[in-house]
């Protein structure tokens, strides 16, 4: 490594790669020092017998701007759902379609399918039979939920946060919802959204994510969660990212490292993980986590052909969300194989049962008996996402003091999209206090970029 540069960013995740590629598109010399052997943090995706397995499955939405925004990410590709989602609900499969026409992120970011030429889907309709009601109640209660969805997609986010401030749960009783509407839909839509199966997050942070499914589509990285943040490495500069550092201290002028010596700088970027990062600054606020622990399991027919996300609206088992992932993106599986990937939120089972629960639940959602899957792989992350409990600031500060700076999804959402986001306001803090113009402003200013 280099003695001096600029700028030291600790963390190769999403957030500090993204800074590193906005810090080095205004001239400046950076180094991403990574303890870990690959890029990507918690993005990161197993590779298994031709099989991609993400370690834990977050859903993007098309609609997320700072995919537009982030230099690096023009070549990402984007396999969309099926518009809405799936809900499974006294043993019958419901189509749950949003308000309007799906949009695809802007500029050069594009999908593996067209999404204009996607069929519109009524609000709930039954996929076998027509005699059962759906689980959102009458026509009546239809209306009102897409009229809801249609007045939230046509809210500018800005005024979506001077909403008070409540639980998720408890707001879903403001709505002026009927209940069986708000319990069979948005509660495990939320759920999905957010990892946090009791909806104690921020009920603004939980507008926002309806925001993004009503005005998105949701989707998937083609070939694996861990294209991002390789397409952001492979477009900095030869020589950038370190992996296998592990750093011991910072200042705002030096790293040291454990067997790497140290390194001199003008400013320090720290991109790690809230529990990491206080550890190198004592005092800095460490949020409660949700755990997720994601399962997957392969099978010779695909038990749905349809690309759509499988949400329990009965809550029957420990899985919040499914779906046949290789009909979403072909590319996580080999030729004539289907990968089905189902995320876990909360405590899992112990670890003897869980296979069981799951494979029960599944064998509901699918209707198909699930006794001989293959198991793949069990991923469990006990601090996969931080958890946003009301009043949640979303925009925590990301300049310390004059050359300490620090970004991750505990400094905005609890998602890529504020990753991102706060990737892009530590780096224009730094570039602000170092006096460097950016060398292409974002169009979106960053206090609209929720």
């Amino acid at each position: 490594m280099a003695q001096d540069v600029d700028v030291v960013v600790v963390g190769a995740g999403v957030a500090g790669l993204a800074a590193a590629r906005h810090l080095t598109g205004a001239g400046l010399t950076t180094a991403v020092l990574e303890a870990a052997p690959h890029v990507g943090g918690r993005m990161s995706t197993e590779k298994v017998d031709g099989f991609r397995l993400d370690r834990l499955g977050r859903l993007l939405s098309t609609s997320y701007p700072e995919l537009r925004h982030t230099p690096g990410l023009d070549a990402l590709v984007l396999c969309p759902f099926s518009p809405g989602v799936l809900l499974h609900s006294d043993g019958h499969r419901h189509h749950t379609g949003t308000p309007g026409t799906p949009r695809s992120a802007r500029g050069a970011l594009t999908t593996a399918r067209a999404l204009a030429s996607a069929p519109r889907l009524p609000l709930s309709r039954p996929t076998r039979g027509t005699a059962r009601p759906g689980p959102l109640g009458g026509p009546l209660d239809q209306s009102r939920l897409s009229a809801a969805l249609a007045r939230l997609a046509s809210t500018p986010p800005e005024r979506l946060l001077t909403r008070p401030d409540l639980t998720a749960a408890k707001a879903l009783t403001t709505r002026g919802l009927p209940a069986r509407t708000a319990d069979a839909f948005l509660r495990p839509l939320l759920a999905a959204l957010l990892c946090d199966p009791e909806l104690g997050t921020s009920s603004r942070c939980a507008d926002l994510a309806l925001h993004s499914f009503a005005t998105g589509r949701l989707c998937l990285p083609e070939g694996g969660a861990d294209a991002l943040p390789e397409l952001l490495a492979a477009a900095l500069p030869p020589g950038t990212v370190h992996t296998g550092v592990e750093v011991t201290a910072v200042s705002t002028t030096r790293v040291t490292t454990k067997d790497h010596g140290e390194l001199r700088c003008r400013a320090i970027l720290l991109a790690t993980g809230a529990r990491a990062a206080a550890q190198f600054l004592p005092g800095l606020h460490v949020p409660a986590f949700h755990p997720v622990t994601v399962l997957h399991h392969t099978t010779d027919e695909p038990p749905l052909t349809e690309p759509a996300l499988l949400l329990d609206a009965d809550r029957s088992g420990p899985v919040a969300h499914t779906a046949v992932v290789s009909q979403v993106d072909p590319a996580r599986a080999p030729a004539g194989r289907a990968l089905i990937s189902s995320t876990v939120l909360g405590t899992p089972p112990a670890a003897a049962h869980l296979d069981v629960a799951v494979r029960a639940q599944l064998a509901r959602l699918y209707g198909t008996s699930t006794s001989r899957w293959e198991l793949l792989a069990v991923h469990h992350e006990p601090e996969a996402v931080p958890a946003m409990p009301p009043p949640h600031d979303l925009r925590r500060p990301v300049r310390l003091l004059a050359g300490l700076y620090v970004c991750g999804d505990h400094r905005d959402t609890s998602t890529v999209q504020g990753a991102l986001h706060s990737a892009r306001r530590a780096a224009h803090a730094l570039l602000t206090d170092l006096d460097v113009r950016p060398a292409a402003p974002s169009a979106e200013p960053l206090e609209s970029a929720a």
